[in-house]
């Protein structure tokens, strides 16, 4: 389900609800009956779960799990991590908002709850549905910011400097919004919808799965990718790019595959090196360390890893 770094530690969430981490050696941590979605805290100190026990969970480096909240006889299928120990949570029409210090907020929305992601500043959330995305403020209860486009919208995000949102749709391509006015942007060119992205350490490009090569939008100018061709980055023609991860501190991306070869490109010369040549299952998550020096990896059949980045 997820292979991040939690510190320096690699750790790796299966669906079985075990996340494995390696720290000396192999290690093992029950957190769920059934995980459903995981993602690193904002300060990446710890990784929070949930899954079809109805449980949120924090676990952190040394594997200590504790729960942050429950909801009975609930799939909770989406889950997101802010600043300040706020999260958000979302099992059908209903997100759950924590906000830090405060009491959980219960968010009703016209349609399942796909995804959910908080501004760069932590200040809000987007909730992407089906025929849109919804915008709630933290620290009060003013109606939310609707959003309207026609599809299923599975998975949302942030620009990291706040000025564009962007949805990706069960149908192929990513439709977004310029915060600012409104402004509608299409981003189209894939062979299939996008299941994976990642910003650039300065948010001046998104990298992206969904193509026999890795689709990088620019993100540079106020006008964001509107009328702009985006880079196309590993292209290979036997295989199909699964999954991605943008490197924390230079241009470069990490590419994992259909066929598990995992390489790095570089946005600036586009110059490729391969550090995995296959496997037996598809890459379904990369993760840089905090170092760039490090990836952890994990495949649909269950492999996982880390490799050393020549960089």
């Amino acid at each position: 389900m997820a292979a991040l770094f939690v510190a320096d530690v690699p750790f790796f969430a299966l669906a079985d609800g075990t996340l494995h981490r390696w720290d000396g050696g192999p290690k093992v941590t029950s957190t769920h009956n059934g995980l459903l979605a995981a993602t690193p805290t904002g300060d990446r100190s710890a990784i929070l779960t949930a899954g079809e026990d109805g449980r949120v969970c924090r676990t952190g480096k040394c594997g200590t799990s504790v729960e942050l909240a429950r909801v009975p006889r609930k799939w909770i299928t989406t889950v997101a991590s802010g600043y300040a120990g706020a999260f958000a949570f979302g099992s059908g029409r209903t997100v759950w908002l924590h906000e830090g210090a405060g009491a959980m907020r219960v968010l009703q929305h016209p349609s399942a709850v796909e995804d959910i992601a908080f501004a760069p500043d932590g200040s809000r959330i987007a909730v992407a549905r089906y025929n849109g995305v919804s915008i709630h403020s933290l620290g009060g209860d003013s109606a939310p910011i609707e959003l309207p486009w026609k599809s299923m919208n599975t998975s949302v995000t942030f620009s990291p400097d706040g000025r564009f949102l962007l949805a990706a749709m069960r149908e192929s391509g990513l439709h977004g919004w310029r915060l600012q006015d409104g402004q509608h942007m299409r981003m189209v060119g894939y062979a299939a919808s996008v299941a994976h992205w990642s910003w650039s350490a300065h948010g001046e490009w998104l990298a992206t799965s969904g193509a026999s090569g890795a689709i990088v939008w620019p993100f540079e100018d106020s006008d964001g990718p509107m009328g702009k061709t985006p880079l196309e980055l590993g292209a290979r023609e036997a295989s199909f790019v699964t999954a991605v991860a943008c490197h924390p501190a230079r241009r470069m991306v990490a590419i994992g595959y259909a066929d598990g070869l995992i390489q790095t490109a570089e946005i600036n010369t586009e110059c490729e090196t391969v550090l995995r040549t296959g496997g037996s299952g598809e890459i379904t998550s990369l993760a840089w360390d905090l170092t760039g020096t490090r990836i952890a990896f994990g495949s649909e059949h269950g492999e996982c890893g880390v490799i050393d980045a020549p960089i």
